[in-house]
């Protein structure tokens, strides 16, 4: 590269810096638009990454909850115009047998499922928690019901279940208890669908306990040994109240799981699934609103349904905050 060798006026030997090559240009910009541009890119690059996941959000969520909000004031049929009804979609659910029906199965279903299912995965969670043979197995094999899709299982306790050559009839019958209806009687239909939702469901509460207990620090456990604390004390005093943010946390999940019970009931009813049994003896809201929609076409009341479980879910999620609130009241004070 060519260099200058002119020398200087005052006598001072050359300079070996690079003569600047006339083909460079200049930056004809302002000194701080760097910085500028550095700014710029530190405010925008959060909003840049988080973006993909809200246009898919308002695309595919905020977009039809407020499409079917719309609905729920107009009377939808298919093949025909919407018209305006105002809140006659939801007078007419009010006034509805089935949908209070449906309510109920709702509210009972949730109650028989989430219950033994929570305590069992409580119990779980408590064994596997100490020191025992072959508690990797154990740990991965109790999350084998919640890999299992819906259709399969339900398939599978159908077979269970069935009132002529099920294994479950056999059994009872071999002990001397009577012939079962577990199909067109309204609790054992409904018992047999939480069976099959607290099989899938137990294993994964299971390990979100087992996770939470093993937060909980050794010195507590210690201590209470030392105070003479049997395990199920320990249990009680200590692992319980430890890990109570989270037994929170799974009561509402699964609260909100029962809210939303569609495929079993489903499956388990074969053809009269969608209408949740020959005298509707377990259909849930989300049946109920399926009916609505795709068996008798009223789009319109089958919207209202929709938002009435949001309205419970809401609920449910308001209530969830009055308890933590109120807990952390409690710890703080």
């Amino acid at each position: 590269m060519a260099t200058s060798v002119r020398a200087t006026s005052d006598g001072s030997p050359p300079s070996s810096r690079p003569a600047p090559s006339p083909h460079v240009k200049r930056d004809s910009r302002p000194p701080g638009w760097r910085a500028r541009l550095y700014r710029f890119d530190t405010k925008a690059s959060p909003y840049a990454y988080v973006a993909p996941f809200f246009i898919v959000f308002a695309a595919f969520g905020l977009f039809p909850l407020i499409y079917t909000g719309y609905l729920s004031f107009n009377q939808v049929e298919l093949g025909n115009p919407a018209k305006w009804v105002g809140f006659d979609n939801y007078t007419t659910l009010w006034d509805s047998p089935f949908f209070w029906k449906a309510l109920r199965n709702t509210f009972t279903l949730g109650v028989i499922s989430t219950v033994p299912q929570l305590l069992m995965a409580l119990g779980l969670a408590h064994l596997l928690n100490y020191k025992m043979r072959g508690r990797g197995f154990f740990r991965v094999a109790i999350l084998a019901p919640y890999a299992t899709s819906v259709a399969a299982a339900t398939l599978v306790f159908i077979q269970l279940f069935n009132p002529d050559y099920g294994i479950i009839n056999q059994t009872l019958g071999h002990v001397g208890l009577g012939h079962v209806d577990w199909e067109s009687s309204k609790w054992p239909a409904q018992i047999a669908i939480s069976t099959i939702v607290t099989w899938r469901w137990t294993g994964y509460n299971a390990l979100i306990y087992l996770a939470a207990m093993q937060a909980v620090p050794a010195d507590l456990y210690e201590a209470a040994a030392l105070d003479g604390a049997s395990r199920w004390r320990q249990f009680v005093s200590v692992t319980i109240p430890s890990i109570r943010p989270t037994i929170l946390f799974t009561i509402i999940v699964s609260t909100i799981g029962a809210t939303q019970l569609f495929g079993e009931p489903l499956m388990f009813g074969g053809g009269v699934g969608m209408t949740g049994g020959t005298d509707h003896q377990y259909q849930t809201l989300s049946l109920y609103m399926y009916d609505k929609g795709w068996n008798t076409g009223e789009l319109g009341q089958a919207s209202a349904v929709a938002w009435v479980m949001l309205l419970i879910l809401l609920l449910i999620g308001a209530v969830n905050l009055l308890i933590v609130r109120s807990n952390r009241r409690k710890l703080g004070g």
